[in-house]
């Protein structure tokens, strides 16, 4: 005999109990034959049962499957009892009571309907505590609705049902019993429009994957309301068209938008795929991956580098349904989205950092979770190399600003102070020509210090010129032998400033290493343009060194530097055989 776990079997006996109130109701309210009409009322209201047994069976730790199931046997009973009641013209039969007390659970069904449904849309969760206080206010007045229809008189029962409430109290506890369920309707179907409100401002608050999973529920409550609002306009007592739409419309317009969202917009990962000879579906309450990356793709554009950590975090956590989720760099930084109340269960490689996850709000991590994060730690990694580059070159401006203070002040503040000091001996003295000289001289040799520092932050020469020209004034300086290479076309192009600056002193840092460091006699430089790339190389003769010993900062800020615009450098060196530097940035042939 095959096993059959608790969960699909209660999930499909409960969609059982719903399907046979649904079609028992029908049948015995029009008797047989039913016309089309009615059957297809049945089948409308055979949707809420199949989506409810597809949830809860596949996925029994997500209530919102069980609520759905709990709505719809609400609707198949309600229904079962509305049809014992019309059945029975005498209103004489024994199974009078028991269609009064299966009657009396519409409310319950227009309560989970109107309010539990779509605001545990679509994980079962309230979207925020606040919607605790909400939340029990609806589950009293859907209890006091369901009370007041049971217990009412037979005047004002309600008379859809063609007949009178066997099981209502006489006289002035039978009104009592009828306000107080008048009351809980009017209540209920308030906080029913509160949660389409919040409906409406979460989807506006929120980005296009949940947005396209909000807007079809926002549409069933607005027809299931509207469809109530029918109901009410329409004279109770009679079966018009306009009371059939109302009624139809309350009753199946959310379970009919759920199905179309399931199937259309692929909300729970509902996918029909053969294995063997056997059809069979799998299926999933969160965003797939690609839906993830199309959202996060345009969202972290648009944040700087740190906030995109959070970013990430947050969709690991969405994705994966975990308690939290953090995004850490080697050097201890860390973005944690939702509580860290646990111990990290799960922990991936991204780049130069991890990704760690806390417990999963139900069940294991399984196969699917680690694919989906393995997808997620290619754009972690590159958030987290972005996040470095940024630091680093942050830090690289901060010390070039130190440096051209440092020199500022040990340079030329100082030579313009002892020139000043000059010029007020001279006048307080009576200075003769021999005295100007030198002061003239002073002040030539510090325009002079103050053109080179210049030229350090950005030449001139390179803004008039170009990249060919200031490479070449740079060399025609230098105390060894210096060839530059350039290709013709080039000394006619010009780039971007960014691009040129980068190149131009990718090559002055090269070449002064080359003077400081290698005591190379000879440098040579070269300028291409191929394949899209505008490319320098810097090699010299030099006494060469060990690259994975030895560490040179400021060529690390230019790699940065690079890296930003989209290209890249590489040092090639080795003792004994010169140093060669390679840059290059992608351009427009």
């Amino acid at each position: 005999m095959a096993h059959v776990t608790p969960a699909p079997a209660l999930a499909a006996l409960m969609a059982a109990v719903a399907a046979a109130g649904v079609v028992a109701g029908g049948l015995l309210e029009t008797g047989m034959p039913a016309p089309p009409s009615q059957w297809l009322f049945v089948a409308t209201c055979l949707i809420m049962p199949t989506v409810g047994w597809l949830v809860a069976a596949r996925r029994p730790d997500n209530v919102y499957g069980w609520l759905l199931l709990a709505a719809a046997d609400c609707l198949g009973l309600g229904a079962l009892g509305a049809g014992i009641l019309i059945a029975d013209p005498s209103g004489q039969s024994p199974l009078g009571g028991v269609g009064a007390l299966l009657g009396s659970l519409f409310p319950v069904f227009y309560g989970l309907n109107w309010v539990f449904l779509p605001l545990l849309f679509p994980d079962g969760r309230l979207p925020s505590r606040r919607w605790r206080v909400g939340a029990g206010i609806a589950a009293v007045a859907i209890a006091a609705h369901w009370a007041g229809l049971l217990l009412s008189g037979d005047e004002i029962y309600i008379p859809v049902f063609g007949r009178g409430n066997p099981l209502g109290l006489d006289g002035t506890p039978g009104l009592v019993a009828a306000l107080v369920g008048a009351a809980g309707q009017a209540v209920t179907f308030l906080v029913a429009l509160s949660v389409l409100v919040s409906l409406v401002l979460r989807w506006r608050r929120s980005a296009a994957v949940e947005r396209r999973r909000l807007r079809w529920m926002i549409a069933g409550v607005v027809g299931t309301l509207g469809g109530f609002a029918l109901v009410a306009v329409f004279e109770p007592d009679t079966y018009g068209v306009g009371l059939g739409i109302g009624l139809m419309t309350s009753l199946v317009a959310l379970p009919s938008v759920i199905i179309a969202t399931v199937f259309r917009h692929n909300l729970l990962d509902i996918r029909v795929g053969v294995r063997g000879s056997r059809i069979f579906l799998v299926f999933d309450l969160r965003p797939t991956v690609d839906e993830l990356l199309t959202e996060l793709g345009p969202a972290l554009e648009e944040v700087e580098p740190v906030e995109q950590l959070g970013r990430l975090a947050g969709a690991v956590r969405a994705g994966l349904e975990t308690r939290w989720a953090a995004v850490e760099l080697a050097d201890g930084t860390r973005m944690v989205a939702g509580d860290e109340d646990s111990k990290a269960v799960l922990t991936v490689p991204a780049g130069l950092g991890h990704i760690v996850c806390g417990p999963k709000v139900a069940g294991r991590f399984t196969a699917e979770d680690r694919r989906l994060l393995r997808a997620l730690a290619v754009p972690v990694g590159l958030a987290i190399q972005s996040v470095g580059l940024a630091a680093r070159l942050v830090n690289a401006q901060e010390a070039e600003r130190r440096r051209i203070e440092r020199n500022i002040h040990d340079g030329a503040q100082q030579q313009l102070v002892a020139l000043i000091a000059g010029l007020e001996l001279a006048r307080a003295t009576g200075g003769g020509p021999e005295t100007l000289a030198l002061l003239r001289e002073q002040a030539r040799q510090t325009l002079t210090d103050l053109r080179e520092l210049a030229a350090g932050i950005h030449p001139s020469v390179l803004s008039q010129g170009g990249l060919v020209e200031a490479v070449e004034e740079r060399c025609s300086r230098l105390p060894v032998t210096t060839t530059v290479t350039a290709d013709p076309a080039l000394r006619e192009r010009r780039f971007p400033d960014e691009i040129e600056g980068a190149l131009y002193f990718t090559v002055s840092e090269a070449i002064a290493n080359a003077l400081k460091h290698a005591a190379a006699s000879r440098i040579e430089v070269r300028l291409t343009q191929a394949e899209g790339r505008l490319q320098a190389m810097v090699s010299d003769d030099g006494r060469g060194f060990d690259t994975g010993a030895a560490r040179r900062r400021g060529l690390e800020t230019l790699a940065d530097r690079m890296s930003a615009l989209g290209g890249g450098m590489r040092l090639t060196s080795g003792p004994g055989t010169g140093t060669r530097i390679r840059a290059w940035v992608p351009v427009q042939a």
